[in-house]
C-alpha cells in the first residue's frame, strides 16, 4: 500500500509542475520530462491496484515482459525497412539513413552488452573492466532512451493542443527544393500556411504578412525563400503580404532573420511559425530561445518519412542542449568509475 501511495504522490507532484511549465509557457521541454514521469507513475500505479483486484494480473504482466525481445525485434525490422523507403523516395543523405542506423544498433547493442557481460570468466581485472563498461552503455542507453520517449510523447502533446491564433505574421520553415520547386513535404507547410493566412484575412483584424523563409542550398539552383514566396503568390496571397527571407541556413537562422523582417514591418504582436508536425516542438523551443511570442503548428507529413524526422529532431535536441545532457548524464558516468574503482 506504501508505493501505491508514493506513486501517486509522485504522479501528482510531475502532474503539478507540468500544469506549472505549461501555463508558464508550453514550449517549454521540460514539460514534456514532467508529463511522462506523471503518467508513468500513474501507469505503474494503475498495474498494482489492477494486480490488487485480479490475482493473475501480475502473471500477465511477467508474461508480456518476456515478449519484450520480440517486440525489439519488431521495431528493429520495421526500422530498417523504413529506412530502405527512406533511401528510395528520398535518397543517399545521412538524415535519410537514421531509422535504418537505428534499426541496426538496436540489434547490434544488444549483442555488444552480452558479449561484454560473459567476459566475466577473463582473468582479473580485465572482467570488472567489461563489467563496467557494459554497466555505463546500459545508463547511457536509458537515459537517452527516457529523453527521447519524453520527446516524442511531448512533441505530439504539443502538436495536438488546442491554438486559437490571430498572427500579425506568418513564418513558414523552409525545407529543401526538388529541381528548384517546392517539394511535396514543403508544400504541405505552405498550404497550412495560406489556410491560416485565408482565415485571418476573413477577420476584421487584417490581413497577416508571409515570410517564406530558407536560403539556397549547395544543391539547390536557387533560395528556398523564392520558390516559396512564388508558390504562395501562385495560390492567391496577395504580393504585399509575402516577404520572402532567403539567407538562412538553419532552423535558427529561419527564425531569427525572419524576425528581423518581421520588426521591420513593425508585425511582432503575434506571431505563427508553421513547419510539419514532426517538427513543431523543437521549432517552438527555438521561438523561446530567441524571445519570439510565437505558436507552432504543424503540417502532415507522409507516414514513411516520420521515424527517421523523429530521430533527426532528438538528435539536434541533444546537439543545442548537450552542455545540460552531459551534467544530467554525469552521475551515471560516476556512479559506473565508482564501481570500477570499488571492484578493483
Amino acid at each position: 500500500m506504501e508505493i501505491g501511495v508514493t506513486l501517486l504522490v509522485l504522479a501528482g507532484f510531475f502532474f503539478a509542475l507540468y500544469g506549472w511549465g505549461r501555463r508558464k509557457d508550453p514550449r517549454m521541454l521540460r514539460n514534456g520530462v514532467f508529463l511522462t514521469i506523471g503518467v508513468s507513475a500513474l501507469a505503474l500505479l494503475g498495474l498494482i491496484v489492477l494486480a490488487s483486484v485480479v490475482p493473475f494480473a501480475w502473471t500477465l504482466v511477467i508474461a508480456a515482459m518476456f515478449l519484450v525481445p520480440v517486440a525489439v525485434l519488431i521495431l528493429s525490422i520495421a526500422l530498417i525497412a523504413n529506412g530502405v523507403v527512406m533511401l528510395r523516395h528520398e535518397g543517399r543523405r545521412l538524415g535519410n539513413l537514421l531509422s535504418l542506423i537505428s534499426g541496426v544498433l538496436i540489434l547490434v547493442v544488444p549483442a555488444i552488452l552480452f558479449g561484454l557481460f560473459s567476459l566475466s570468466r577473463i582473468p582479473y581485472p580485465l572482467n570488472i573492466v567489461a563489467a563496467s563498461i557494459g554497466f555505463f552503455i546500459v545508463f547511457i542507453i536509458a537515459y537517452y532512451s527516457l529523453a527521447f520517449v519524453s520527446f516524442a510523447f511531448y512533441s505530439i502533446v504539443y502538436g495536438r493542443m488546442s491554438r486559437k491564433v490571430h498572427p500579425s505574421a506568418i513564418i513558414v520553415l523552409g525545407s529543401g527544393l526538388i529541381n528548384g520547386a517546392v517539394s511535396p513535404l514543403l508544400r504541405s507547410r505552405l498550404d497550412r500556411a495560406l489556410q491560416i493566412y485565408g482565415a485571418t484575412a476573413a477577420e476584421d483584424t487584417g490581413r497577416p504578412i508571409v515570410v517564406p523563409s530558407g536560403g539556397q542550398g549547395s544543391d539547390e539552383s536557387r533560395p528556398e525563400g523564392q520558390a516559396m514566396a512564388e508558390y504562395l503568390l501562385e495560390q492567391g496571397a496577395d504580393p504585399a503580404d509575402v516577404y520572402p527571407e532567403e539567407k538562412s541556413r538553419t532552423t535558427w537562422e529561419n527564425i531569427r532573420f525572419s524576425e528581423s523582417i518581421i520588426s521591420r514591418a513593425d508585425r511582432m504582436d503575434e506571431c505563427v511559425v508553421v513547419t510539419n508536425n514532426y517538427h513543431v516542438l523543437r521549432a517552438a523551443s527555438l521561438t523561446r530561445r530567441a524571445g519570439i511570442n510565437a505558436t507552432v503548428v504543424g503540417s502532415p507529413t507522409a507516414r514513411y518519412f516520420v521515424p527517421s524526422a523523429f530521430i533527426r529532431e532528438f538528435i539536434a535536441i541533444i546537439v543545442q542542449y548537450r552542455w545540460l545532457n552531459g551534467i544530467a548524464c554525469s552521475p551515471l558516468i560516476i556512479a559506473a568509475a565508482l564501481w570500477l574503482v570499488l571492484s578493483l
